[in-house]
């Protein structure tokens, strides 16, 4: 994230704060979310593509009416994991300046001394991790259908 301060200042205008959280976390997560999505286009079968050739597919309708339904639910998988894996880096942003429940858990719980603040807080993150994943396992499920 300290890396990115110039940049982060260029486009928001400031280095710390929550709004210049957002640059170093869609920094982190665009190429986490390319290459999920490329291995789940990777993952579709050779012969469901060359099945659509042999119909007359043009290029355009094999991707949008065979790969993209396809890689779907993987696609919806990965993003589960990269919005899970932003849950912890803004945590860790929060250390820094970006406000959140990663500020609250550093500026009372651990600098503060209050041991309950900082368990609150890892729960409340448990919580909405586990929320998530369990959305994300619904929409994968609908999506195999």
């Amino acid at each position: 994230m300290i890396a990115v301060f110039p940049l982060t200042k260029l486009i928001v205008g400031k280095r710390i704060g929550t709004t210049a959280a957002i640059v170093p976390l869609t920094i982190a997560a665009i190429p986490f979310v390319a290459r999920l999505i490329e291995n789940a286009i990777k993952e579709i079968s050779p012969g469901i593509i060359e099945a659509a050739q042999s119909m007359g597919a043009d290029v355009k309708q094999i991707v949008f009416r065979v790969m993209i339904p396809e890689a779907l639910p993987s696609i919806a998988s990965g993003i589960t994991l990269t919005i899970i894996n932003l849950i912890g880096y803004s945590a860790m942003a929060g250390a820094i300046g970006g406000g959140g429940l990663g500020n609250l858990a550093i500026r009372f719980g651990y600098q503060g001394f209050q041991k309950d603040v900082m368990i609150g807080t890892v729960i409340v993150l448990v919580l909405v991790v586990q929320v998530i994943q369990g959305i994300g396992t619904r929409v994968y499920n609908k999506l195999l259908k």
